[in-house]
């Protein structure tokens, strides 16, 4: 049931807390080799949370790929398509743009940087990021895939929207002579929510695991040291929450609290996992029982995980002046809303790229003459920051889809969320699925 998977997934996350926190209070005494040994069973817990985040890259692509072709095809109007394409991107430009300048809002209020009496790195320090600066030709060639089949094998999730797109639209286009296809994409998305169920049943272990290792390692005493940092972009994220919250009140109304509810599930699971990717499956669910036409969910929302991260947007602008505010370096207004448009720009290149966030700083940075260096003050609680930021982006984007949904028309009525899942256990009886996943985009 969706909301005992909740409850399981928090269970989790409690006690993936108090096992953790137990091993490095009681080995840690502050020699190299209790370090070592809390190291070496921290990547034991990290064997459980990197099959579960390889289970979940095993489904997305196939996920993504069969619902939005679906959807696409059962639309049967390429003038409604192009209208949901305009109006999601006008949004995830908006949304980006109110994320990164929150962001530098709070840095210039706050000022956490400022008098940071930790010791600064070497100018020349190696960060371990590699820098990917941003090249307009290599991002649009990159946008269409020369191979559908590898760009789901790399879950390159943008070329395979792209892919997806063609092959929809040229679906609707064929009419009545595609209809066997479509009925095998059909089917296809049903055996990929089956495989989508199993998969989360070992989501609560994989939180544990994911909590347990990361504070066996690193311990309470890391967050105490740079505690007004994470302090004040976790206000932010709250603050950022609360105007996509209301932003989406104005267009939803009440009924964003029942929004909540239905993705309350993949907003643990993001958290706890720190990965936005590993909640995909359940968010899009969450949505279509909330009320979003899947046929919009499945194409805002993956269009959304390259484009709409709104939590990493925020961090971007916050964690550069940060580091700037700790070397002592002065930047302008100008200067400040000049990193911003950079920012809005280079980080739309990098979907998909491991750790982005800390790739596009690294890469923005030394164009404001802030030294790279400068990451490794915030890389030991990156970890704990990204768990925020994951779950914001999944906020972000379960708003934009409902947003969206609501300026096509109403929104279909909510089913209760505490309903059985898509498949039932074993041994329980199994409820039909619900017709808008039967039969997707038929709405």
């Amino acid at each position: 049931m969706a909301k005992r998977l909740t409850l399981y997934i928090f269970i989790g996350l409690v006690l993936g807390l108090v096992v953790g926190l137990s091993l490095n209070l009681s080995l840690n005494d502050g020699s190299a080799e209790a370090a070592a040994q809390l190291k070496t069973i921290a990547s034991y817990f990290a064997i459980v949370t990197g099959l579960f985040l390889r289970l979940i890259k095993m489904i997305i692509a196939p996920l993504v790929f069969a619902t939005l072709v679906s959807g696409i095809a059962q639309m049967g109007d390429t003038k409604a398509l192009g209208r949901i394409g305009v109006r999601s991107l006008a949004w995830f430009i908006s949304a980006s743009l109110v994320s990164l300048s929150l962001g530098m809002l709070l840095v210039n209020l706050l000022h956490p940087g400022v008098g940071l009496n930790l010791p600064l790195p070497a100018v020349t320090a190696d960060t371990g990021v590699v820098k990917a600066g941003f090249d307009l030709q290599k991002f649009v060639t990159h946008l269409v895939p020369a191979s559908l089949i590898d760009a789901m094998a790399t879950n390159e999730v943008l070329q395979i929207v792209i892919g997806s797109l063609f092959l929809g639209v040229a679906i609707t286009a064929v009419g009545e002579r595609a209809a066997p296809l479509v009925r095998a994409v059909d089917a296809l998305v049903a055996v990929m929510l089956q495989v989508t169920d199993y998969v989360m049943r070992v989501a609560p272990i994989a939180v544990f695991a994911a909590v347990a290792g990361t504070l066996t390692e690193q311990g309470p005493s890391v967050i105490g040291k740079l505690a007004i940092f994470m302090g004040s972009f976790y206000l932010g994220l709250i603050l950022l929450w609360c105007v996509l919250l209301g932003v989406a009140a104005l267009f939803i109304g009440p009924r964003v609290r029942d929004l909540i509810a239905h993705i309350r599930a993949p907003l643990i699971l993001a958290f706890s996992t720190a990965s936005s990717e590993a909640a995909y499956p359940r968010i899009l669910e969450g949505l279509d029982r909330f009320g979003v036409p899947p046929r919009i969910a499945s194409f805002v929302l993956p269009l959304g995980y390259s484009f709409n991260l709104d939590g990493s947007m925020m961090y971007m602008t916050f964690a550069s002046l940060f580091i700037a505010q700790a070397y002592g370096i002065d930047l302008s207004i100008g200067q400040q809303i000049t990193m911003l448009l950079v920012l809005m720009v280079t980080s739309k290149g990098i979907a998909g790229v491991p750790r982005a966030s800390l790739v596009v700083i690294a890469a923005t940075m030394p164009m404001f003459n802030i030294p790279e260096a400068g990451l490794l003050l915030i890389l030991a609680v990156d970890h704990f920051l990204d768990m925020g930021r994951s779950a914001t982006n999944v906020i972000g984007n379960a708003v934009a889809s409902a947003v969206i949904a609501k300026w096509e028309g109403p929104l279909d009525p909510p089913e209760p969320v505490d309903v059985p899942s898509l498949h039932a256990p074993s041994g329980t009886p199994a409820e039909p699925a619900p017709d808008s996943f039967r039969q997707i985009g038929g709405h």
